[in-house]
């Protein structure tokens, strides 16, 4: 790799071990995908340094997060000292909510751990946001910014929607990005490899929320980690739905990237979208597709319900405030619990707009930092799940072993409401 003069004292350990140890790994992941140099970021989201359940075995006797940092997060036998991080650096999902510690059945062990992380993030500067949708909570890179991000939801989000840069990065390359403010430059972050290379063509309206969940799962799943041009749509999405399409379609497949004609900042025309190519593929998307999606991500039998989860990707405000209006003046069956995830500071502003009060009167739980699927944190003795994300969907059958409905947000509550889970694709 070709590396700047500074790049390279940093390399030869100029600023102290960890740096070194950071770009080490860095120039040996560039030149294992083939790139030829670093590019600057100031930009990073991070995972958790140790406090999430698959990564308890690993812990030192102390708990000393340094070198638990070091071995998980920087490849290193050894503890090392680690300095201040370079740059903006964002912390994703924590191992629970503090709030909701005995609902969510998280140990005194985690609890401890989770504290120890919390002191390690705030002395060497990671913000903890801890949410997988930092662009709702302040981290709202431009277009053209070059990232490093782990949580696929995110970096869809950022590349489609806002024609910001990167790739979905690991644990490892996220936290040496924040320790020397560089990543390797390849895939989604040189320009022409973010064109489209499979044209979906839509026959069918999508326009709520399940629809786009339900377009971006199918899509996902024919294209893999292809980026698709989707073409034929009728309305624009919030905030909301495209969050939802793109992490549905980064959850079925592997897609970093996608285009809207018309709609996202690098797709004012077909042709601009495909780079002037034509498509290695067309997929056609109609009634059919939309309900094999449906069907494919149902697989639960039982129509007694225990557990409604709501919030994956975590919630926007406009959500949270959906399900307030759809539980005001309601109770939950005694047979079922609600959890929606919202960001802490979404949250906040959810109680200063009455909205929790409503959710918590119902006898449903507003709660942020954590998820089922990463956070591994469920009511006990749950055997039926429902929830409105298809990446839930998707995943908690095999994480948390739960028999799983998909449906719309209404459906969700509903069966909240009454146990029963009597949702219908419309």
């Amino acid at each position: 790799m070709k590396l700047t003069d500074h790049e390279q004292a940093m390399l030869d350990g100029a600023e102290g071990p960890a740096i070194q140890q950071a770009m080490s790994l860095l120039t040996r992941y560039g030149k294992a995908l083939g790139a030829e140099r670093l590019v600057e970021t100031n930009n990073v989201c991070g995972g958790s340094v140790g406090s999430l359940p698959n990564r308890r075995n690993v812990v030192s006797s102390d708990d000393d997060m340094e070198a638990i940092f070091s071995l998980m997060n920087l490849d290193s036998d050894v503890p090392l000292e680690i300095p201040r991080v370079k740059t903006m650096a964002y912390k994703l999902i924590e191992a629970g909510d503090p709030d909701y510690y005995d609902q969510q059945r998280v140990s005194e062990r985690t609890q401890k751990l989770v504290k120890k992380n919390a002191d390690f993030c705030d002395r060497i500067g990671i913000q903890r946001c801890n949410t997988c949708t930092p662009y709702q909570v302040g981290n709202v890179p431009t277009y053209g910014e070059h990232l490093a991000w782990m949580e696929s939801s995110a970096i869809v989000f950022a590349n489609s929607i806002i024609g910001a840069r990167g790739n979905v990065e690991g644990a490892q390359s996220a936290a040496a990005a924040m320790l020397t403010a560089r990543i390797p430059y390849w895939g989604l972050h040189i320009p022409e490899n973010r064109y489209g290379t499979h044209l979906i063509e839509v026959e069918c309206e999508v326009e709520s929320m399940m629809h786009w969940g339900l377009l971006g799962y199918y899509v996902g799943e024919v294209v893999q980690e292809e980026s698709p041009v989707v073409n034929g749509l009728q309305h624009h999405p919030s905030l909301r739905k495209a969050k939802h399409f793109g992490a549905a379609a980064a959850t079925s497949g592997g897609v970093e990237m996608y285009h809207l004609v018309g709609m996202t900042p690098e797709a004012p025309s077909l042709e601009r979208a495909l780079g002037d190519k034509a498509p290695e593929e067309t997929i056609h998307f109609g009634k059919a597709e939309m309900r094999k999606a449906y069907e494919n991500l149902n697989c639960a039998t039982d129509p007694e319900v225990d557990f409604i989860m709501l919030g994956c990707p975590h919630a926007s405000i406009e959500q949270v405030q959906i399900v307030a209006k759809l539980l005001e003046g309601k109770k939950l069956s005694p047979n079922t619990e609600l959890w929606m995830f919202t960001p802490k500071a979404l949250k906040q502003h959810a109680d200063r707009m009455g909205y929790s009060e409503i959710i918590e009167k119902a006898g449903a739980y507003l709660m942020s930092d954590s998820c089922p699927a990463l956070s591994r944190v469920s009511p006990e003795g749950v055997k039926v799940a429902a929830t409105d994300s298809c990446k839930q969907a998707h995943y908690l059958p095999a994480t948390l072993g739960f028999d799983t409905w998909f449906g719309s947000v209404e459906d969700c509550v509903n069966a909240a409401i009454t146990g029963r889970w009597q949702g219908e694709l419309t």
